[in-house]
């Protein structure tokens, strides 16, 4: 009778081991049709969400030239294939960026320890630091991930190694044809940057404004000697120099035409100046923007130069070192330039 009982409580056990098997495979199968009828409506989801995202693309590329469009730089250090409408630009050209500042367009890096007062928001620690002008730090570019790098003369030394990490542009300015060679930036950048013609009206105002005066300096006929002053000693910059607009697109006749052509211009003697007696003495002060122990004013402060025509009539101008010296050939930086000159004549 044992034996009966447990051969029906065993069986009992077996048939309810069985019932939940054929529970479970019937709910696999449930789950198995479900995912049949999921499946689909899920690619239909992605493919229509594809499709969104696509049409979105294509509005975007439609609104100016085609996303990752590639167009050709020709440059004095080489040629760069550029992918247009660039979104992580690195700048080492105050002047460059200046321009990029006036065009509304961003950057992830650039040097900031010389950067001139009109562009100190680029100092804040959302844009990268990437060394000094003259000297990339090479690992902090890589980081930032540049689709563009963009470089003038003072960086000319690294280019190939900033062209092995991304597409290097080299864009420097003319001296024997300032006006010039600041709309050829000008207009190479808002290539790149995919705003044609963005800065031509102001660049027909600042060729206007330097037309008009030059126009006027020449009906004054004055001359004019360009002095840099470096922390104690004198240089002088002739109409072909980093400088030389104020001659040769400004109007102001050279009071000594025979000034060796320099970087650095030609270093003279308070003796010099007082025998070329200019009718102006513009003066650039370096210890402005490099900080020194004597500025330009101390120098010129001396019984020598007390006796010539600029003293005497209170023609010796101290020019903005931040937009001369460093800045020069951008949209802003030469509207500044060309203001001070205007005020010396008025």
């Amino acid at each position: 009778m044992n034996a009966m009982k447990d051969f029906k409580s065993n069986k009992g056990l077996n048939v309810n081991k069985q019932n939940k098997l054929n529970t479970r495979k019937s709910r696999a199968r449930g789950l198995g049709f479900k995912f049949q009828l999921i499946a689909p409506i899920l690619g239909l989801t992605l493919f229509l969400s594809a499709c969104s995202k696509l049409g979105l693309e294509e509005s975007k590329a439609g609104e100016g030239k085609e996303v990752g469009e590639q167009i050709t730089i020709n440059h004095e250090l080489g040629e760069a294939k550029v992918a247009t409408n660039p979104e992580r630009i690195v700048v080492f050209d105050y002047s460059l960026l200046d321009i990029l500042d006036y065009l509304e367009v961003s950057v992830v890096g650039l040097p900031k320890s010389s950067l001139p007062s009109f562009l100190s928001k680029y100092q804040d620690e959302s844009y990268g630091d990437v060394g000094t002008l003259k000297e990339p730090d090479f690992e902090k570019v890589f980081e930032l991930k540049p689709d563009l790098i963009l470089i003038s003369s003072r960086t000319q030394g690294a280019y190939e190694e900033l062209n092995k990490i991304a597409p290097t542009v080299y864009l420097a300015v003319d001296n024997s044809d300032y006006m010039k060679s600041v709309r050829e930036n000008v207009s190479t950048l808002t290539k790149l940057v995919g705003k044609v013609d963005s800065g031509e009206s102001e660049l027909k105002k600042l060729e206007d404004q330097a037309l008009n005066i030059q126009a006027k300096a020449e009906a004054k006929g004055e001359n004019a000697l360009i002095l840099l002053a470096n922390d104690g000693s004198l240089s002088v910059y002739g109409k072909d120099s980093r400088f030389g607009l104020i001659h040769h697109a400004l109007g102001f006749a050279q009071a000594d035409t025979g000034i060796e052509e320099s970087t650095h211009g030609q270093n003279v003697t308070y003796e010099y100046i007082l025998e070329k007696d200019p009718d102006h003495l513009f003066v650039i002060d370096r210890n402005q923007v490099v900080g020194g122990e004597v500025d330009a004013s101390s120098v010129m402060n001396n019984e020598i130069l007390s006796g010539i025509k600029a003293t005497i009539n209170n023609t010796v101008h101290y020019l903005d070192a931040e937009v001369w010296y460093i800045t020069s050939g951008g949209l802003i930086g030469t509207g500044k330039m060309l203001d001070e000159i205007e005020k010396v004549l008025k």
